[in-house]
């Protein structure tokens, strides 16, 4: 009887793991379990729906877990180069935008095309609206749904998006094979703060550095910054939600610098020429130099009534109101929820795994790729390329493992 390879879960991770177990044993049968009544529908969402495939920086800095060092194997077996050279063997023409990279098409639906029609030229069986709840072991094979196997590749997400089909039911697939679950949070998601000033600014976009500061652990990022009724939003946002939503008891602030171009004394310097020449009351004194109403809820910030006459200030007003414009300062209260994260912190515990096969140490067969592990990466592509990484690694792992003909015992 030929070995048999199921996977279970057919996004990202799960769709490169069927190709490279089928492309590195192709007498190997492999089906492919997918919750949904389609397969990639969280690819499609990836990048603003551009799909973000990888970052050309790959460096362990940006990813987190309790052993960032797991992610090491996988990222240099199966790295940028790798990445690229799969992709262009599949037909997909790529581009950079800085470090980031992305189908020549800007279309995550592309990107999903390819991979489903290589699992085709690979005759991967692919099953849709199988939803498993149950995974167990019985004389050393694998049964799922009464159809046994002799190893499975666990590829079904975390808990974010659960609209997408991820909502953290998974876990206990791996659990009940005695693998242990970390705390979860979501992730990349925008980050709730005290209102009594975003509400103010809501719609309102600037280009500023964004740092957060949890007691000993600081973060800094550089983009937009979208000032929302709930809090702050945008892409130098997103990254720091991680550090906002695993550090709640250590009172997170969130410190925006609206003018990061320019010190504080170069500042200083601009509103005190102003000042000179400018008649009428601070209302106007921003006017020309950040977007009014930011503007406006700065001098507040810094405790000025906006009726207060030009021509009263100080220098040492002067001084803090450019302190106000370089440091814009937020109390963190939390993080939007699940629903509206892309990525999940925290999942199953590696220190259980290989990493240089992704297979369990607990039970021989079985292996774990993408985001139910305990990795998750920053914004901007790498959590696709620890999609793509493990998911590789696991599939080819898996299949040369049956192709010897080890046993799982």
């Amino acid at each position: 009887m030929k070995n048999k390879l199921a996977i279970i879960g057919g996004g990202a991770s799960g769709l490169i793991a069927a190709i490279a177990a089928a492309r590195n044993n192709p007498s190997l049968p492999v089906t492919l379990f997918e919750r949904n009544t389609r397969v990639g529908k969280k690819i499609l969402v990836t990048g603003n729906g551009r799909c973000n495939l990888t970052n050309t920086d790959l460096t362990e800095y940006h990813y987190h877990g309790e052993d960032v060092g797991f992610v090491s194997v996988a990222l240099s077996s199966f790295g940028l180069e790798k990445t690229l050279e799969f992709f262009a063997d599949i037909g997909l023409l790529t581009k950079a935008e800085g470090n980031e990279i992305y189908p020549y098409s800007l279309q995550a639906g592309t990107v999903l095309d390819l991979l489903r029609a290589e699992c085709d030229k690979r005759s991967v069986e692919i099953l849709c609206d199988q939803y498993i709840t149950s995974l167990k072991k019985i004389n050393n094979q694998f049964i799922i749904n009464d159809i046994a196997f002799d190893s499975v590749i666990v590829a079904c997400g975390g808990k974010a998006s659960p609209h997408l089909g991820t909502d953290g039911s998974s876990y206990q697939l791996l659990t009940d094979f005695g693998h242990t679950l970390t705390e979860l949070y979501p992730v990349i998601t925008q980050i709730k703060t005290e209102t009594d000033y975003v509400k103010q600014l809501k719609g309102i976009k600037i280009e500023a550095v964004a740092e957060i500061v949890a007691a000993n652990l600081t973060r800094t990022c550089i983009g937009e910054v979208l000032f929302t009724e709930y809090g702050l939003s945008g892409p130098a946002i997103l990254d720091l939600s991680r550090i906002a939503a695993t550090n709640t008891q250590n009172s997170p602030v969130i410190h925006i610098d609206t003018m990061p171009e320019y010190s504080r004394d170069e500042i200083t310097a601009i509103l005190t020429k102003k000042a000179n020449k400018q008649n009428g009351t601070l209302e106007e004194l921003l006017t020309g130099i950040l977007n009014k109403r930011l503007g406006q809820v700065l001098l507040k910030y810094a405790g000025f009534d906006l009726k207060y006459e030009i021509s009263l200030l100080s220098y040492k007003e002067i001084k803090k109101i450019s302190a106000a414009i370089k440091q814009f300062s937020f109390k963190v209260t939390g993080v939007k929820g699940f629903q509206n994260a892309p990525v999940t912190a925290g999942g199953i515990r590696t220190k259980d795994f290989n990493n240089t096969t992704m297979e369990s140490k607990l039970c021989p067969g079985l292996y774990a790729t993408g985001e139910i592990l305990d990795i998750d990466g920053d914004c901007g592509g790498w959590n696709l390329q620890w999609a793509w990484s493990s998911g590789y690694l696991a599939g080819k792992s898996a299949a040369e493992k049956l192709k010897n003909g080890d046993k799982n015992d």
